[in-house]
């Protein structure tokens, strides 16, 4: 039997061809024609693309359809829920969680491709199983012996949330640590490794450092470098300590051509303690295939700030997590036990919530030694993550903060304007430069962000508007699309050239022996390599860049352009995120209604994780 989407489903501006040929495809495995069915299938479809892990019926049923372009109108509207419950449990391809069907629908209405359900399940039930366990053999003795080394006591009896974080590192055998810039995560983690190889060795001396990108792995060796060098530990523990970190890909052994990876279930990664930065930009598959790695006996620990944008690819998965460890609270028996070892005052946090299986695993450092009371940034920064749109109007519009300036900016001619003193002051330091390290230094300390790709203040004509300037001033001299300093940023993996999604490079020449272009990547020696431009796997030029791919990087100076028109992709997580990657100076250029606007939105992902590491 022949079947087709129903008519009054077809709205042009509704679905991608994915979703159409997915939802036709499972309406000829259906063999009849089933309006509820296709529209289910293609919406679900339609979501993963989104950033959903899953379809929530209750939230759509009865509602209009909108588009997902630019076109906002309702083309049609969602059936009433329980008839559309209905046709799906009477449809083939469609089952209940544990059966093998194209489509899972669960008791609380949503609806899952299989794929996505699998890992869903197969991460909580990793998380449930692991969050209750305690490490084996921990002597007490060496530490609380650890924790007054390294760890001291503060002044005036201020819980010190530090240190209450490597004691649940070292109490349980999973654990997170979340908390805004600044606020130690990383020196936190490097104090928790010495008191793990403190320990008696067994099943602690095989330590793995990683993180989703290579910018932010790349920061993560760099940290741990730095904290290393200032910690008061054994010179035989200190060595053991890495200073390499992997990306998740390589940790896994990344397959060429393929989404699977050589390290799994059948293959278990040969580590004991496993430590992840930037967590929230971890998408739900990659996550659900780490832990799929992981022994049995082995610690993992995730750090993040769990008010970051989450992944591009569906779930979010270190927000989840953190608000079902939230929600679960500490419990007033872990709490003792925190105060025994680390001699603290009593509680460094009340008990609270009604627990579960999350109960005792998150920590949330609070104090920016970065960001102190006098930064604008952390006063905008805050702001931001309460939404508080008439304290930010008065911040910003005073531009009373040498660390923070606001620019009203209303059309693209503004923009072209003032965007050449920006990038003669922030980009001729590199352009200038006479080797690879000094213009890696000096790129390295500025960018424009901005929310979009595409439109007048989108990063592609911010690009090229910044290559028309530069030119023009007679810092670069482009002929066709290669020319000294071209800085471009790597979009597709290449593991044979060990280029990978987010690494920067600069086109520079090398005059032996004779004047060649090419272009200068950073080496995991803190030397520089070189490739050749027609080598290079899927590239673009970024002297400004999407929010989304500056997660992982920190910058000395920011300008963060916003579009003159509200947009759904800007929202509270992509302020917070765009503003935190400055470390000592944010200019944003935009309409002041626009930035309220963003504010008041929330990234809302549908997913049963959360629930499912709540029972």
């Amino acid at each position: 039997m022949k079947t087709k989407a129903p008519n009054n489903f077809k709205a042009a501006d509704n679905f991608t061809e994915l979703d159409r040929h997915f939802a036709d495809f499972l309406l000829r495995l259906e063999d009849r024609e089933e309006p509820h069915v296709w529209l289910a299938a293609a919406l679900a479809s339609q979501s993963t693309q989104s950033g959903h892990v899953c379809l929530d019926l209750t939230a759509i049923s009865g509602k209009p359809i909108l588009g997902i372009g630019e076109k906002r109108e309702a083309s049609t509207f969602a059936p009433e829920l329980d008839p559309w419950v209905r046709a799906l449990k009477q449809s083939c391809v469609v089952g209940a969680p544990g059966d093998f069907r194209p489509l899972i629908l669960d008791q609380a209405g949503r609806l899952y491709l299989h794929r996505y359900w699998q890992y869903e399940k197969q991460l909580a039930d990793f998380l449930k199983a692991r969050a209750g366990l305690d490490l084996a053999n921990v002597d007490v003795a060496l530490l609380k012996a650890g924790l007054a080394r390294l760890f001291p006591l503060q002044s005036g009896g201020e819980p010190n949330l530090q240190r209450q974080a490597a004691v649940t590192a070292v109490l349980r055998n999973f654990s997170v640590i979340t908390g805004g810039p600044g606020t130690g995560k990383t020196s936190t983690v490097v104090r928790i490794l010495a008191l793990l190889l403190e320990q008696p060795a067994e099943g602690r001396s095989r330590i793995a450092l990683a993180a989703p990108t290579g910018k932010a792995a790349a920061r993560l060796k760099e940290a741990v470098k730095q904290a290393k060098a200032a910690l008061n530990a054994p010179p035989e523990v200190l060595d053991r300590i890495p200073e390499e970190a992997f990306t998740l890909h390589r940790l896994l052994g990344a397959l060429s051509n393929s989404t699977r990876f050589r390290h799994n279930r059948d293959n278990l990664l040969s580590y004991d303690v496993i430590v992840v930065d930037e967590a929230s930009m971890i998408d739900l598959p990659l996550m659900a295939k780490l832990v799929d790695a992981i022994p049995s006996e082995a610690h993992l620990l995730l750090l993040g700030d769990r008010d970051q944008l989450a992944s591009v690819e569906p779930g979010s998965v270190f927000g989840d997590i953190c608000s079902a460890a939230e929600a679960a609270g500490s419990s007033l028996v872990f709490l003792k036990r925190v105060d025994e070892c680390s001699a603290t005052v009593p509680h460094a946090s009340e008990p609270k919530g009604a627990g579960g299986p999350m109960q005792d695993s998150m920590t949330v450092l609070q104090k920016s030694y970065r960001f102190g009371a006098e930064s604008g940034i952390g006063e905008l920064s805050r702001c931001i993550q309460s939404g508080d749109g008439k304290a930010i109007r008065q911040l910003l519009s005073g531009n009373l903060m040498p660390d923070l300036v606001w620019q009203d900016m209303t059309t693209p001619s503004i923009l072209q304007s003032r965007l050449e003193g920006w990038l003669l002051e922030a980009y001729s330091g590199y352009l200038k430069a006479a080797t690879p390290a000094g213009a890696f230094a000096s790129f390295s300390q500025s960018r424009i962000l901005s929310a979009l790709r595409k439109g007048p203040f989108g990063v592609v004509s911010i690009n090229q508007l910044a290559e028309d300037i530069l030119e023009r001033k007679g810092l670069v001299r482009p002929r066709g699309a290669w020319y000294r300093g071209r800085p471009v940023m790597i979009s597709q993996n290449d593991y044979q050239l060990r280029l990978f999604n987010g690494d920067i490079g600069i086109a520079l020449e090398d005059l032996r022996p004779e004047p060649t272009l090419g272009v200068v990547f950073p080496s995991e020696n803190g030397e520089f390599r070189r490739i050749l431009p027609a080598k290079l796997p899927q590239h673009e030029t970024v002297y400004a860049m999407t929010v989304h791919k500056a997660q992982g990087s920190e910058f000395d100076r920011v300008l963060l352009v916003l579009p003159n028109q509200p947009s759904e992709v800007l929202t509270r997580e992509l302020l917070y995120t765009a503003v935190t990657r400055a470390r000592k100076r944010v200019e944003i250029w935009g309409r002041m209604e626009v930035f309220e606007e963003s504010i008041s939105r929330r990234v809302a992902r549908s997913s049963g994780l959360r629930e499912a590491l709540s029972v």
